[in-house]
């Protein structure tokens, strides 16, 4: 579709530039050129040159034009290496090796097109594609053989296949400084199920056969519970709002690394500053320790804290680290002096 809409730009402006004509603005002459540049499209497939005749197109006038493979090749290009960097990405998500690939099977009609076939190719160090498969029917043939796979019927001549299903992206959740915790990584195979302890939580995601996702979570302090479940039918982004996040995430990758580092210290300090005030609460810790130690941490949690409470922005990062590791030393210390190794480890 999107190879067809170049080609229609491409011929609009060149009637335009013979006639003084914008037919944009006839929906009718439009859609005319429009189905011929599809078959057009389709006829360059299989030649180097094809002409588009279409009788009154626009305010009476006829249009005849010629469009050549290369020049074809040339205004799609971008679109054809976007093709190339999908499959390369499929790669790099299921760290599989191209050498391992046994067959290059093409799926839909643009699959035909010289220069999509060439870029593959090339991709796979000059490996022959497989045209045994009429790329129309590709996907109805897979389809077919994974209902053969889920039925009862026993088919000899099925391969004996799993297909299993992914997460499009990461899912996790939202910790302090609004960065995500990543619980389940994109890509993982469903079902799945995995659970995060947290300072003073513990999360459970779990995602069943049909994709639907149940969160829990347990508060430790209190043992108090919730939980939240996502089905296919509501809740969910479309495909679109999928592809648009990922490319946002290429886009700002050094910024959110940068922004993922002080997150990060800023999780840690948040972490400490808990575990400290809940072990001053503590009967056993506290009778260790001088009223000056608790007074000291007790003012470095405050100074921690107004660091945390203020704009992120106002806090440098090595401003943070260097009360993080104020903090960690306390805690070691009170580790090391009330030997409570496990009250400080939950």
């Amino acid at each position: 579709m999107f190879f067809t809409f170049r080609m229609l730009n491409y011929f609009v402006e060149d009637f335009k530039r013979k006639n003084n004509v914008d037919i944009t603005r006839n929906p009718r002459s439009l859609r005319r050129l429009k189905t011929a540049c599809e078959k057009a499209k389709r006829m360059l497939s299989f030649k180097l040159v094809t002409t588009i005749e279409i009788d009154y197109l626009c305010e009476g006038i006829d249009f005849s034009s010629s469009i050549t493979r290369v020049k074809f090749e040339e205004i799609n290009m971008d679109l054809f290496n976007e093709c190339i960097k999908t499959v390369e990405s499929c790669f790099n998500d299921s760290k599989i090796e191209k050498s391992s690939v046994d067959d290059i099977v093409l799926v839909g009609g643009s699959s035909r097109i010289p220069k999509v076939q060439e870029l593959l190719s090339d991709f796979f160090d000059g490996k022959d594609l497989c045209k045994n498969i009429n790329p129309d029917e590709a996907v109805a043939s897979g389809a077919a053989v994974q209902a053969a796979l889920l039925g009862t019927t026993d088919f000899k001549n099925v391969p004996n296949l799993a297909l299993r299903d992914v997460t499009p992206l990461s899912l996790g959740i939202l910790v302090k400084g609004d960065i995500m915790s990543v619980v389940i990584p994109r890509n993982t195979s469903v079902p799945v199920k995995t659970t995060q302890r947290l300072s003073f939580m513990r999360v459970c995601f779990t995602i069943d056969d049909n994709g639907i996702l149940t969160v829990s979570a347990k508060e430790k302090s209190t043992g108090n519970t919730n939980e939240i479940t996502i089905t296919n039918d509501k809740e969910r982004l479309s495909a679109d709002e999928i592809k648009k996040l990922i490319q946002e995430a290429e886009e700002y990758r050094a910024e959110d690394e940068k922004f993922l580092r002080k997150a990060k210290v800023m999780n840690e300090l948040d972490d400490c500053i808990y575990k400290l005030r809940n072990a001053l609460k503590n009967k056993d810790v506290a009778l260790k320790l001088s009223s000056q130690k608790v007074e000291n941490i007790n003012n470095a949690i405050t100074v921690a804290t107004n660091l945390l409470d203020r704009n992120n922005q106002q806090s440098e990062v090595e401003v943070l680290e260097d009360h993080l590791k104020e903090l960690k030393s306390m805690l070691e210390d009170l580790v090391f002096k009330t030997k409570l190794v496990s009250f400080f480890s939950n």
